[in-house]
């Protein structure tokens, strides 16, 4: 008799996208299902399922279970599926989701279907949702949420808690206590460990250590909203308007999700391709063509370059074929070492650790990297050539690369340092032009780099070939 593990068992019980809708027409065995499963299993199940199908099952699980499902962005096809739900159902869904994820999903939603819905929440969520919109998706005003836990100056620790204990359920987190004056200025930040071990009778702004409050501004880019989160080991931050008042906090899950989402944007167009907004398996083949096909084609067109640069060089190419043998070592090393300074300066930039006005500090720094890089490759170069010729010489008696090998080893190493110092110029570089023009400096992208670096790297390796074989190849 076979004996099963626990963890094969478990797998077994998992319940599938399939039984999931079949037990749609059964709401309380769906229910009692459910209830033992996390939030992103089941949210991966309804991914699994037709659209139709999963708002079938969305409308016959419990209430609260279905707005826990809508305030996770986990959900992929959360839009598809709202957008299939009856209106009867889906407004009050909408209503009862976290005020930053109703933000989100209205976004994604058609003109029409938005002012549907909306004219169907009642009038204090009309006008949250009024205040949020009004920020783009990328500033802290645009991702945060209203439901955050504010007490009046003048109350007492005991006044607090027993406040928190009446509408602490229905807050995002109450990890920070926000306590604001008369006009809802934000006056100081109180967390709940302070309050808890607090005297019960002291007033809130004797509680915990007098610094001034970390906030934002409503329009500040959400990836310097995560720094700052970062920088202050906050579970929070307060988004605070040009009156001091407090508007909302962005938490720290919200930052998650955000980072997750630009660093997948820089990756794919650090990848040389416009940035997808779907899942890889949800991009149609003709969205992906148009993702894809514009970077290809500006990049094709960009190494057409190098075939005119060679033209330029014919005569040399002709009178010393051996040249030619090195192009792709001198190429791809020029294109490798500004593809590292690039990747190096973006990296920098998104962590906040350089700014515009380092631009030159970050030159002076790769222009001698670039130098002793160059040197490098240039000795490995220069003793590769050598040892080859001596060993072919050795072996066979005749001569691999001529009798002037010692100047085209010469020549390899004075072009590689010239390309990989020019290469590691142009990457580091331009990021910061990028970002002074106001664009993404991840547009920037290896791809982008490696072309501009190659077209170049051609003229600086024959120049110096001009230069140095001048009289006996050339």
């Amino acid at each position: 008799m076979s004996l099963s593990s626990p963890e094969t068992s478990a797998r077994e019980a998992f319940p599938t996208a399939e039984l999931l809708y079949l037990l749609a027409g059964d709401p309380p065995e769906l229910a009692e299902m459910l209830a033992v499963l996390q939030n992103a299993d089941i949210a991966d199940l309804l991914d699994e399922l037709p659209p139709d199908a999963a708002a079938r099952v969305i409308a016959s699980m419990p209430f609260d279970l279905a707005v826990q499902l809508f305030d996770e962005p986990i959900l992929e096809r959360r839009r598809e599926i709202f957008h299939r739900l009856d209106e009867r159902i889906a407004a009050p869904l909408l209503e009862g989701m976290s005020s930053d994820e109703q933000v989100a999903l209205i976004r994604e939603m058609d003109d029409d279907e938005r002012a549907r819905l909306l004219s169907q929440l009642d009038h204090p969520t009309q006008r949250e949702l009024a205040l949020l919109l009004r920020y783009p998706s990328d500033t802290a005003g645009g991702i945060m949420t209203t439901e955050f836990l504010s007490v009046p100056v003048d109350w007492t620790v005991d006044q607090a808690l027993r406040h928190i204990r009446q509408v602490g359920r229905a807050k995002e987190t109450v990890y920070a206590i926000y306590v604001v004056d008369e006009a809802n200025r934000l006056v100081h930040v109180v967390s709940l460990r302070e309050l808890v071990t607090s005297d019960r009778q002291q007033r809130l702004d004797k509680v915990g250590a007098r610094k001034n409050p970390v906030y934002v501004a409503p329009l500040l880019d959400r990836e310097e909203v995560a720094m700052v989160i970062s920088r202050y080991d906050l579970l929070a931050v307060p988004v605070v308007d040009d009156d001091g008042q407090i508007l909302g906090i962005v938490t720290v899950d919200d930052v998650i999700d955000v980072l997750i989402e630009e660093e997948t944007e820089d990756l794919q167009k650090f990848g040389g391709l416009e940035a997808l907004d779907e899942p890889y398996l949800e991009v149609g083949m003709r969205k992906m063509f148009r993702k894809r096909g514009g970077w290809l084609a500006a990049l094709f067109l960009g190494e057409t370059l190098t075939a005119t640069a060679m033209a330029a060089f014919e005569d040399e190419i002709a009178s010393a074929v051996v040249l030619a043998l090195f192009i792709p070592l001198i190429i791809s090393s020029g294109g490798n070492s500004g593809s590292q300074a690039t990747t190096l300066v973006i990296r920098a930039m998104a962590l906040g650790q350089i700014k515009l006005n380092d631009w030159w500090r970050v030159v002076r720094r790769e222009f001698i990297a670039g130098i002793l890089l160059g040197l490098l490759l240039g000795v490995i170069g220069f003793l590769r050539i050598v040892i080859w010729q001596i060993g072919y010489q050795m072996a066979s008696g005749q001569q691999l690369y001529g009798d002037h090998y010692m100047l085209i080893a010469l020549t390899i190493l004075a072009s590689l340092v010239g390309v990989v110092t020019w290469g590691t110029l142009i990457g580091s570089t331009l990021p910061f032009i990028l970002r002074r023009l106001g664009f993404d400096p991840a547009s920037a992208s290896a791809p982008f780099v490696a072309t501009l670096v190659d077209v170049t790297g051609i003229v600086i390796y024959f120049s110096v070939a001009a230069v140095i074989l001048r009289g006996t190849l050339l």
